[in-house]
């Protein structure tokens, strides 16, 4: 049975467990080639941007040596939060937050994401209130900019990363967003291309 995502709890209790015992495949060490192809384009150093799920933070890294400052980590187990904090002691403490996405407030110009989606276990309902909360976190005209798996689902709802289809993913987004692209990344590291939809949402006024 699929675990509750939106249990604080069991969520940090479960992805802390992952960190402590070093099961983190899914941390490739560095940021993400279109990521870093998308965040060397930002011109605007005074973007407030979120990364939510963030683990190792290997982007917010990136952006915070680039001079963007107003970048805040969320990510709901506090031991990727105070290794980045040891890695980066002069990044801003108050912006790496240890709290449960769902529950998170606050308003952004731009998100993105990246491996976040896909932890999930794939119910209908976690997806629909992922596109929800997304919406609530930007202001008007703000977007969601990230990476989404294009790998067919098995039904299993354990094993990650849970992937989809670029329709069923629209389906989520489009009460909620308007589509820039969203079209299978070009750039992807070598063990995941093929395998990868990069996205542009602009939230809806």
């Amino acid at each position: 049975m699929a675990e509750d995502i939106f249990d604080s709890e069991a969520q940090r209790s479960y992805w802390s467990a992952r960190y402590d015992e070093a099961r983190t495949g899914w941390d490739i060490g560095y940021p993400s080639t279109p990521l870093k192809n998308y965040i060397d384009q930002l011109t605007d150093k005074n973007s407030r941007i979120l990364i939510p799920g963030a683990g190792n933070a290997h982007e917010a890294a990136y952006l915070f040596e680039k001079g963007f400052l107003n970048t805040v980590i969320l990510d709901i187990s506090p031991i990727p939060l105070q290794a980045f904090a040891d890695r980066f002691p002069d990044f801003p403490k108050k912006q790496l937050v240890n709290k449960n996405f769902f529950s998170f407030e606050g308003q952004f110009d731009l998100i993105i994401e990246q491996t976040f989606f896909c932890s999930m276990p794939p119910l209908p309902k976690h997806r629909k209130a992922y596109a929800l909360q997304m919406s609530k976190l930007l202001k008007p005209g703000g977007k969601l900019v990230g990476l989404w798996f294009d790998i067919p689902l098995t039904g299993d709802l354990v094993k990650r990363p849970f992937g989809g289809t670029r329709e069923e993913y629209l389906s989520y987004f489009e009460p909620y967003f308007s589509l820039k692209t969203f079209a299978p990344a070009y750039n992807s590291i070598p063990p995941r291309a093929g395998n990868e939809l990069f996205g542009i949402f602009i939230k809806k006024a």
